[in-house]
């Protein structure tokens, strides 16, 4: 079962799983595409409704993908799902998972938490009551930890005190209230393991780049969503963008800001990998999700080269960092379990970079500029509900 399988991760995930002889089911309320309605948004490529996306697979793959469209939130929803399709495996995407979104007013900070939290604790109920054995996959994000001055480590970390030693959960420091939702669900997650037994895997992912997976690339009604505006966007996805339309790289303050990356591609070799491992009844599982660190600047810097090639003239300027931040730090974070279950990266290559840049040249004339800019400010959120100009 993979709730939120219509959104950028899931969908991918969905596909590769059913690809590779697994029996998938959506489960999935679609308001990703009702938040690109509510903000004037929309995917640089062009995606295919839910309906039109699960025939085309079926068409030329003769696999099925159940789909229950419902809201997790409700509990009786998920209870008829999951009585209905008995999964053995819970792969949770279906969260708000932008930062800037959580950030907007306090309606959207209230939503992003109550949509995450709860729906998490009611498939952590669901689990219990309908498939005690069931594993929960989790997608967590390591901006859970923040940036702290030492070595991140893997979930837990051991640490001795006043001559006493123990492996406590690594601490928490998160920087946005979204961050804070995926805080507050590893705790659920810990405890519930702790006390009834689930399994559960968290998956601390880092920033996900690229678009393309073998099974998206098998007919245009199965294109993956490419988010660049300054909500959805991701770093390296948003570069590519504003490079392909002429606009100068958009770098937050410094841009020494640093975090793990990782592509599309190992997303979902990752979420198949804790699947075909999965946790022991009652182990709660931290496996940090990234395979390379990189600072904005050097994102720009990759760009620029790669635009080069491509005969584009990248350009690059510092605007006012929106987010409340660390702009210089250290930042070393450990990712070796995934690659011990056999993860085989697919590292920022130049062919990726130029891939890329390349989707983002071939759908330009999409781009909505206005979105590029960041508009949303962590200092400036207040209690008034922000309204969007058309």
């Amino acid at each position: 079962m993979v709730i939120g399988g219509d959104g950028y991760c899931g969908w991918a995930t969905s596909l590769h799983l059913s690809n590779k002889n697994y029996e998938v089911a959506i489960v999935d309320n679609l308001v990703r595409r009702h938040f690109d309605d509510q903000l004037g948004l929309d995917s640089l490529t062009p995606i295919s409704s839910i309906h039109d996306r699960i025939r085309r697979w079926r068409s030329l793959t003769e696999k099925d993908i159940n789909l229950y469209i419902g809201d997790v939130c409700d509990f009786e929803f998920l209870s008829e799902a999951f009585t209905s399709f008995k999964p053995d495996a819970v792969v949770h995407f279906g969260e708000q998972r932008s930062a800037p979104y959580s950030m907007i007013d306090r309606s959207r900070a209230v939503y992003t938490q109550q949509n995450n939290v709860l729906g998490t604790l009611n498939v952590l109920f669901a689990i219990k009551e309908f498939g005690e054995d069931c594993h929960l996959v989790k997608l967590g994000t390591m901006g859970e930890y923040g940036t702290p001055n030492i070595d991140i480590e893997e979930g837990y970390i051991t640490i001795t005190h006043n001559g006493r030693t123990d492996t406590l959960p690594y601490p928490k420091q998160a920087s946005s209230f979204y961050h804070l939702s995926k805080v507050h669900d590893s705790n659920n997650i810990a405890f519930t393991c702790k006390a009834w037994g689930i399994r559960a895997t968290d998956l601390n992912q880092g920033v996900v780049y690229g678009v393309r997976t073998d099974e998206t690339e098998m007919h245009e009604e199965l294109y993956n969503r490419f988010d660049y505006d300054g909500v959805f966007g991701t770093a390296l996805n948003r570069f590519c963008v504003q490079a392909a339309v002429g606009h100068p790289l958009t770098v937050y303050g410094k841009g020494g800001q640093t975090r793990g990356y990782l592509d599309i591609r190992d997303t979902v070799q990752c979420v198949e990998l804790a699947i075909a491992n999965p946790a022991k009844r009652g182990e709660f599982r931290v496996f940090n999700q990234f395979t390379e660190q990189f600072s904005v600047n050097q994102l720009a810097s990759l760009v620029t080269k790669a635009g080069e090639k491509l005969g584009i003239e990248v350009q690059t300027t510092s605007v006012p960092n929106p987010r409340v931040e660390a702009e210089e730090h250290y930042y070393n974070a450990k990712h070796t379990k995934l690659i011990e279950l056999g993860l085989q990266p697919h590292l920022l290559s130049d062919s990726l970079l130029d891939s890329l840049l390349n989707v983002a040249v071939q759908f330009k004339d999409r781009v909505d500029t206005k979105q590029i800019m960041p508009s949303v400010s962590w200092r400036k959120i207040g209690a008034k509900p922000k309204t969007v100009s058309a």
